[in-house]
């Protein structure tokens, strides 16, 4: 008999409470709800097989799972950097036995985390696991609503410009007709999407660090520097896509990928966005994917407030949604909660690494641990 997914997570939860912390708290005293959490990743994930194997030469590497486990515990824990994990591990018992060191002579050098996590950031890891995860648990479930949305992420760096030098982007020339007729012929970005593969629309996107700007609900702008995250958000506040982007991409210019990968582990049927995404394309190539696009009609197909003025031509007021569909709209805040608990409890406000892999990597292991949080929470009584 084929279990339903609120039966799974009620059949794993149950595992996790009568057999596994129990036996745990027998080796290392009792477990605060956030060593919980971690171990409900840790039980959930498939280390042996996201984690490449030992190298053929040279000096054995430290235990990779061990390493990878104590980055998770890192964003559980909300810790601002490697070395405050390592002063954590070496005099919290029941962390050090949950990531697989026994004593605190065995935690590895701070040199060790750094490299560990640059390979985890090249093999993307993190990535492969929220995958490894959403697959397990919500491959079987029929999703309702997707929000999507993005929301800044601050960095610490600076702008490359071409002769080595460091400080912000210098304005381009404009480019010529020529150029710009063959720019037209090629369409925009959005338009070349719906014929491409998503790995070719990944690496059409600018990663870069760089300025982004955008307008909040009371219209007052907001300028930060570092990059931007797109989350693709199921009902029960479960991430299911993440892409990263520099800071100054525009909303609608990810989409497609988005929901393009969305479609590939979850089956959904509506897609709930804001008026940035209020495209043609955008709507056409939802409803390509079988899905029913409600997004919030954009001030530029009309004006709210018509002037009184005599205009040559006349202008229509900017189309409403119906009642139905708003209602439904009313369920796009999941994403934004999302991102609050993302940034204020998973670390993604605590950004110390440079470089868009790293970055994602490190916002993407708290994503990670927020979707197992989440999906425990779907079960009765939680």
């Amino acid at each position: 008999m084929q279990l339903t997914a609120r039966q799974c997570v009620t059949q794993f939860a149950h595992v996790l409470q009568q057999e596994l912390f129990p036996r745990l708290e027998t080796a290392t005293g009792p477990l605060t709800p956030e060593l919980q959490l971690l171990t409900a990743v840790s039980a959930l994930v498939p280390w042996g097989r996201l984690l490449q194997g030992r190298r053929a030469t040279g000096r054995p590497a430290r235990d990779r799972a061990a390493l990878a486990t104590a980055f998770l515990a890192k964003a559980i824990l909300n810790l601002p950097s490697t070395r405050s994990l390592i002063q954590r591990l070496r005099v919290d018992e029941a962390l050090r036995r949950l990531c697989g060191w026994r004593t605190a002579r065995q935690v590895p050098h701070e040199s060790k985390f750094s490299r560990a996590f640059a390979e985890f950031a090249a093999s993307e890891l993190p990535q492969q696991t929220h995958q490894a995860i959403i697959a397990a648990t919500q491959e079987q479930r029929l999703v309702g609503h997707i929000a999507r949305d993005s929301t800044a992420i601050p960095a610490r760096e600076r702008f490359p410009e071409p002769d080595g030098k460091t400080g912000p982007p210098q304005p381009q020339r404009r480019k010529g007709a020529f150029a710009r007729a063959k720019a037209a012929e090629r369409g925009t970005r959005i338009e070349r999407q719906r014929h491409q593969k998503l790995e070719r629309m990944l690496a059409e996107l600018p990663r870069q660090c760089d300025i982004g700007k955008k307008t909040g609900s009371q219209g007052h702008e907001q300028w930060w520097r570092g990059y931007k995250l797109h989350l693709d958000v199921a009902d029960g506040q479960i991430p299911i896509s993440a892409v990263l982007t520099s800071a100054s991409v525009h909303d609608s210019q990810v989409a497609i990928p988005l929901m393009t990968m969305t479609s590939q582990r979850v089956e959904h049927l509506y897609e709930l966005m804001d008026s940035a995404y209020d495209a043609d394309a955008i709507h056409q190539h939802s409803r390509q994917l079988h899905h029913v696009p409600i997004i919030a009609p954009h001030p530029r197909r009309g004006t709210k407030k018509p002037s009184q003025l005599p205009k040559v031509f006349a202008v229509e007021a900017t189309p409403e949604m119906p009642w139905a569909e708003r209602e439904r709209f009313k369920e796009r805040t999941m994403v934004e909660r999302v991102h609050a608990r993302l940034k204020d409890e998973f670390g993604a406000s605590q950004l110390r690494v440079r470089g868009a892999a790293k970055v994602m990597a490190h916002v993407m292991f708290g994503v990670v641990a927020l979707t197992v949080d989440q999906w425990l929470r779907l079960r009765p009584g939680a």
